[in-house]
């Protein structure tokens, strides 16, 4: 059941003219599969997947896997706060050839744990691909408990968990109560070393974006036996990781792709623009870390 051992990059949705900009995407698809990344996640958060309309949303989905030409997996986020438009959404996604699919938690009208579990084991039965959850309670207000995630664990389809909730102790709780083919993906870039250390499988990553082989030497360093080439990794990409969360993600991530000629500025409303000085502060650590 697992989808992937590594780093996989959650990979923004470049605008263009308000539309999505499939030229500078196929260009950022092709230079993942060059520095090494080991899987794309496909309109996540840092893809702006809640102003994307269905229809826009299966079109980049798709495009991504024809791009991606089965060279590494892609992972398609299509959770929703409504059980049936991710069934919908998943089942799309399925036709259009992806590997797995991503869910997050209902957000804004939230549930109890009753109503996850039942939300979550719906998509899994109505699903023909693996599945994983999806926990980052400061975006959603809801979160995935040891106790639900160790409930879902054993239904058929849920191979995982991107987990993003910040809470270094819930993660060891949750890798405790799991089977061990339960893979458990950082969530938190500045997290990523210390989940691998309690048996995580890599990183679901913003700042892959724009690091994308720094990332996956860190994953595979520690994969390796390498936690001292890992942890010095970790250790020196922390600023960048502070300045690319700054401001709401992705909104800087999308910024220092600009400043790295990569994409447009843009961004769909009510995602804007960086202040200035934030934009500065961003600026000032990329050139620090060698990437402009």
């Amino acid at each position: 059941m697992s989808i992937f051992q590594g780093s996989g990059v959650a990979i923004v949705t470049p605008f263009k003219d308000g539309r999505a900009d499939f030229e500078s995407m196929g260009k950022l698809l092709d230079w993942h599969v060059a520095e090494g990344t080991d899987a794309i996640i496909v309109c996540g958060t840092s893809g702006e997947a809640s102003t994307l309309v269905d229809e826009e949303h299966i079109e980049i989905i798709s495009f991504t896997v024809e791009r991606i030409n089965k060279r590494i997996p892609v992972i398609a986020g299509v959770g929703s706060n409504d059980t049936i438009h991710a069934i919908y959404l998943g089942r799309e996604a399925e036709k259009a050839g992806v590997d797995a699919l991503l869910h997050v938690t209902p957000y804004y009208n939230k549930a109890t744990e009753k109503g996850l579990i039942e939300h979550f084991k719906t998509i899994a039965a109505s699903a023909s691909v693996p599945i994983l959850l999806y926990s980052v309670p400061s975006r959603t207000g809801v979160n995935i408990t040891p106790r639900v995630c160790a409930e879902l664990a054993e239904s058929e389809n849920i191979a995982g968990i991107k987990e993003a909730s910040g809470n270094i102790a819930q993660v060891a709780e949750i890798a405790r109560v799991t089977p061990d083919d339960f893979d458990l993906y950082s969530g938190n870039d500045d997290m990523i070393v210390p989940l691998m250390s309690l048996g995580g499988k890599g990183v679901i990553s913003v700042v892959a974006n724009i690091a994308p082989r720094a990332v996956r030497d860190m994953v595979a360093a520690y994969l390796a036996g390498d936690t001292e080439k890992a942890r010095k990794l970790q250790l020196d990409m922390k600023p960048l990781i502070d300045a690319l969360f700054i401001e709401v993600n992705p909104i800087p991530v999308k910024a220092a792709l600009w400043l790295m000629n990569k994409i447009s500025y843009e961004y769909r409303l009510p995602l804007c623009r960086m202040e200035d000085a934030n934009l500065e502060k961003l600026r000032a650590e990329m050139k620090d870390y060698g990437l402009i």
